[in-house]
């Protein structure tokens, strides 16, 4: 489609003498710029992709995908019935019995608002993400009246160790004739679990199913049931058949209904984010037009001598259009591999970055996870590849037209 002469000639005005200096400055420019745009967006893309990951891992690694719910009350009775119907539909995995209520854990450090969630020893085992962030030998002495497990970041705002004692206050206690007295318990604590995600390691207490029935006095009785499917995106398919089964029993809530407003929040920023930063590759798109419009410019006389050997005007269009996109293609490449490398090396990135400024640059309090995540989708990475380069093309066809167009004539007059 290009002849080798055309390569030659575009490659020798992308090499501009010294009085063309500014020219290639600009074209500097704009090659950095559509390799910063490209990177930057394979980047925020990566970390955005990331982030709904590894949340969604965790929060789903810690909650069902539905949470089996009473009609009225706080409370599941004869829960066994309803355990066994739904353990025996094809789309369910499994099926936990949960206890959970909000207290208030103090120690002689401090206190904290908690969520204490009873369950099964062996349902939390059974919970991978739980299982191997727990410390050693918590799971075993998970049993009895007496025991709970602490998250690590809530262990370390009260300033307890395993084998300490924290103090569970439930506003829920007895009724006397002087009101309601807060029901007061300590418990030993047998462990620490770190899942990676600050609001659970710093909120959530675990306890044996059915210490934490005696504690929130819920007899034979169990606040919800969580049913785990064999794929979380499948849950607008299934519900229907939860529905069916569990009837008027119960009621039913997935976990997109949970975590609707985070989740299309985290879309949103996204697509912004997408929208903000494609403005890079524009500017530098038309970086591009104006370096072009200058050599063409400057090259008038070139242009003129060309076309009286018999240079026919796509070739000059298409010099020029090689000129261009050269550009383009150079900055596209540069940026794609910048962005694929930082989006790999991120987190040692950010550590880097953090010790030399002397601040902390991601605060798992703020963002909810311990570590910075970056997960590249390669058809997203193909997507921004094709629209910096089509965006690159285009600013080229206008100059390159405006060389074809140009009089030998008019131009040979004026130099």
């Amino acid at each position: 489609m290009f002849s080798r002469a055309e390569w030659m000639v575009a490659g020798r005005y992308m090499r501009a003498r010294r009085q063309e200096g500014f020219i290639s400055v600009i074209a500097a420019f704009s090659l950095l710029g559509i390799a910063l745009g490209v990177a930057t967006l394979i980047i925020v893309l990566s970390v955005m992709n990331g982030f709904r990951t590894e949340l969604l891992g965790r929060i789903l690694g810690l909650n069902g995908h539905f949470a089996v719910m009473a009609v009225q009350g706080p409370a599941l009775t004869n829960y066994e019935d309803l355990l066994a119907e739904l353990r025996q539909l094809d789309d369910v995995v499994s099926v936990t019995p949960l206890v959970q209520g909000q207290v208030l854990a103090s120690s002689d450090s401090g206190a904290a608002g908690v969520m204490v969630r009873g369950v099964r020893p062996e349902d939390l085992k059974a919970r991978t993400i739980v299982a191997e962030g727990t410390s050693q030998g918590a799971l075993e002495a998970f049993t009895g009246d007496n025991a709970v497990i602490l998250g690590g970041a809530l262990a370390r705002q009260l300033a307890i160790v395993p084998g300490d004692e924290v103090t569970l206050i439930s506003p829920r206690g007895t009724v006397t004739a002087f009101g309601t007295v807060p029901r007061v318990r300590a418990y030993r604590v047998v462990g620490t679990f770190q899942v990676g995600m600050f609001e659970y390691d710093s909120t959530f207490v675990f306890m044996p199913m059915e210490a934490a029935q005696t504690y929130f006095q819920l007899p034979q009785s169990v606040s919800q049931l969580e049913v785990m499917i064999d794929h979380a995106d499948r849950v607008g398919a299934v519900r229907p058949v939860l529905d069916r089964a569990l009837g008027t029993r119960a009621r039913v809530f997935d976990w997109q209904q949970a975590n609707s407003s985070f989740f299309n929040a985290l879309q949103v920023e996204r697509n912004v984010m997408f929208l903000i930063l494609t403005l890079i590759i524009v500017v530098a798109a038309f970086n591009i037009i104006s370096s072009l419009i200058m050599l063409v410019k400057d090259k008038g006389g070139d242009i003129a001598i060309l076309r009286t050997m018999g240079a026919s005007r796509g070739m000059v269009m298409r010099i020029f259009f090689i000129a261009g996109a050269s550009i383009g293609v150079i900055g596209t490449l540069a940026g794609t591999v910048l962005g694929l490398v930082f989006a790999a090396n991120i987190d040692a990135i950010k550590g880097f970055l953090e010790g030399l400024t002397g601040t902390e640059l991601f605060s798992a309090e703020i963002y909810f996870l311990s570590q910075l995540p970056a997960e590249v989708d390669p058809s997203e990475v193909v997507s921004v590849i094709l629209m910096a380069l089509v965006l690159s093309l285009l600013a080229t066809l206008y100059p390159s037209w405006r060389a074809a167009r140009l009089d030998p004539v008019e131009a040979l007059r004026y130099e």
